[in-house]
């Protein structure tokens, strides 16, 4: 279980719709990057790097993404997560992504 932080909190607002991916590196290391349209139209980012037991490692979020789609940011936050993993040697950037379970399927335990 992820233990998020405060600018995931400050980020987070339930009544706007968002896009939310996960991919887990070889480490055990989880990228996390939700992305969303804010209600004046700015595409707005969040990316969080979780350790294997769901240590917050890095969390930032982005109010505007200027001139990129939903599509181009999440791709510029899975980027930006791989940076900062490839920089802090925490695991092996080229790693392939790995379908997560997810509550209530039949994957989850």
């Amino acid at each position: 279980m992820r233990k998020r932080g405060s600018v995931y909190w400050s980020w987070a607002e339930p009544d706007i719709h968002f896009r939310n991916k996960d991919e887990r590196l070889s480490d055990g290391t989880l990228l996390n990057v939700q992305i969303r349209t804010s209600k004046t139209g700015e595409t707005q980012l969040f990316l969080g790097v979780y350790g294997q037991q769901g240590t917050m490692l890095l969390e930032e979020a982005y109010d505007s993404r200027p001139g990129e789609t939903m599509t181009q940011a999440m791709d510029w936050g899975f980027v930006r997560a791989k940076e900062f993993v490839a920089m802090t040697s925490i695991s092996a950037p080229n790693s392939k992504p790995e379908r997560l379970a997810r509550r209530g399927s039949r994957q989850a335990n």
